[in-house]
């Protein structure tokens, strides 16, 4: 079995057993062990304290609650890389991790390992009726517990319903409760935790490896509504966060996955409000500072539902309004604003191109009316210049007393491999008649160029994931909103299978190998197995 490392910044050696979850293999309960001797990492240095003419468009404010630190980050690494799994939306804090996915051969095939089904929440509330399983973005987590860890859970969670196994499956779901997976046999770990009210987005596990499981609440069944920590050593909620009476917008859900960087927890939320928290050594929360940013000509805030992308101490994130602001984590004071036109829900991906970080984020048609443009920008991260700026003629469809938003939803997919030179979306195009039709499309990472459009057979919010073959080829995998999951050759487009397997599938699939995790709207949990028919 390949050894996977975890690193902690305070060891210098760690004892820790592997599950090989970035490779094809399959994982085992293995207890192999691996003595590691760190060498201390070159230092990453921060962007410069700068603010760009663009802020002129901005009205923001920075309150600071705790002046006895300094709220400067002093380690700028990436601590989920080297994260015994997937722990927060898209991996990473640049949101673009390949989460490993390695297959044989060209994959034509996909196998149902197991389902899971969760319970149904039939609580009526001023947004509907929510029922069970994950919506978007609901990301299911992986981890692969080392020895120390498993070996703490199993001694301190004593009684009924904990069958504690190396490999785990964690989601928030729709029916107000968070679930805990044997990621081999889909079958509960530990009995879930009632959280009080539905969640849509996707939870993040700490990468220290402190047991805290930071969730956000998506829609007030009852009230308060906030953000919260499961502390999953004494399997309970730590921490909760309510109602922010100075936001600047009412609405206090949190679907935004937060991330750990350094001694902090930035979290945004759809109050308006983007959150820096001190976690202590034991866990604990404590408010540090806040972000606060409104467009000048319009009243009142537009919400965070996109997930923060972070390269060192820049973090890029989107609201509501189609507001994009570049801000240095340090002082939380904004660094360049770009208005991409309307509602960012996807959220923002970085990618490096040698020393510069560029940016891609896109927008809906909601604002907008029942006809507009959703944008696909490329920008860098260092001063906010737009490289170029992809426009497509989108719709808000009818149906019934709903409308729903064209445009994108789906988060951006870097593609790698044979396709390192291109971006993988989904877009929906909806149409005035309320026919709501969607497309795969590749786009030149270079140009913004339209290199392919593949009509799907129904319109897709799931992000787009990808798995690498023997020869580097690219090939990705998206599911749409009426439960099929395609397979497509990046680098033709040629749809290579399309499964009909759930009911709806609104959220991102997590990945693992050759096998994703992913939740429907139906209550199901489904864990696929991406297979060849032609063995190669």
């Amino acid at each position: 079995m390949r050894n996977v490392l975890l690193s902690c910044p305070v060891a210098v050696c760690l004892l820790l057993s592997s599950c090989g979850y970035r490779s094809n293999e399959k994982a085992e309960d293995a207890t192999d062990t691996l003595i590691v001797e760190y060498e201390p990492e070159q230092e990453i240095k921060p962007y410069p304290a700068v603010q760009f003419s663009s802020l002129e468009s901005l009205k923001y404010e920075v309150n600071v609650f705790d002046s006895l630190h300094s709220g400067i980050i002093e380690d700028l690494s990436d601590l989920y890389v080297d994260a015994p799994g997937v722990f927060t939306f898209r991996g990473n804090l640049l949101r673009n991790a390949d989460f490993g996915g390695r297959v044989k051969g060209r994959p034509d095939t996909l196998i149902v390992n197991w389902t899971f089904d969760t319970e149904s929440d039939n609580r009526e509330t001023s947004v509907g009726t929510w029922g069970g399983g994950t919506g978007w973005t609901g990301q299911p987590l992986y981890v692969c517990w080392p020895d120390s860890i498993l070996h703490r859970f199993r001694r301190e969670l004593t009684g009924e319903g904990y069958n504690l196994f190396r490999q785990e499956v964690m989601f928030g779901s729709l029916c107000s409760r968070t679930y805990f997976l044997d990621f081999e046999t889909g079958k509960a770990t530990r009995p879930s935790v009632d959280v009080l009210n539905p969640i849509k987005g996707t939870a993040s596990l700490d990468p220290t490896l402190n047991g805290n499981l930071y969730i956000g609440q998506g829609v007030p069944a009852v009230e308060p509504i906030g953000a919260m920590c499961v502390n999953l050593f004494q399997h309970r909620i730590t921490h909760f966060f309510g109602r922010d009476v100075k936001a600047w917008r009412g609405w206090q859900a949190y679907d935004s996955s937060p991330v750990r960087i350094g001694n902090f927890l930035i979290r945004p939320g759809e109050n308006g409000t983007l959150y820096k928290f001190m976690v202590g050594e034991s866990g604990t929360l404590t408010l540090h500072s806040t972000l606060r940013f409104r467009k000048n000509n319009l009243y009142g805030a537009g919400g965070m539902e996109s997930s923060i992308a972070i390269v060192r101490n820049y973090g890029v994130v989107g609201d509501n309004h189609g507001n994009v602001v570049c801000v240095d984590l340090n002082t939380l004071q904004p660094v360049w604003y770009y208005y991409l036109g309307d509602d960012i829900d996807a959220s923002p991906v970085i990618e490096m191109e040698g020393e510069t970080p560029y940016v891609y984020v896109a927008c809906e048609v909601d604002r907008q009316g029942p006809i507009g443009t959703a944008n696909l920008a490329k920008i860098s991260v260092l001063d906010g210049h737009e490289v170029w700026c992809l426009k497509t003629t989108a719709y808000k469809a009818l149906v019934g007393e709903k409308h729903f938003d064209g445009g994108y939803y789906a988060t951006p997919l870097l593609g790698k491999g044979n396709c390192c030179d291109r971006l993988f979306v989904n877009f929906v195009e909806n149409s005035p008649n309320g026919a709501q039709p969607g497309y795969f499309v590749a786009i030149s990472k270079k140009t913004g160029e339209v290199l392919y459009r593949v009509k799907l057979r129904h319109y897709a919010w799931s992000s787009p994931v990808f798995f690498l073959n023997e020869k580097d080829e690219c090939f990705v995998l998206t599911a749409d909103t009426y439960g099929n999951v395609y397979i497509f050759d990046g680098k033709s487009g040629e749809e290579l299978c399309c499964h009909h397997i759930g009911s709806n599938f609104e959220s991102s699939p997590c990945v693992v190998g050759d096998q994703i995790v992913v939740g429907s709207r139906g209550r199901t949990i489904y864990k696929l197995t991406v297979g060849n028919r032609k063995k190669s």
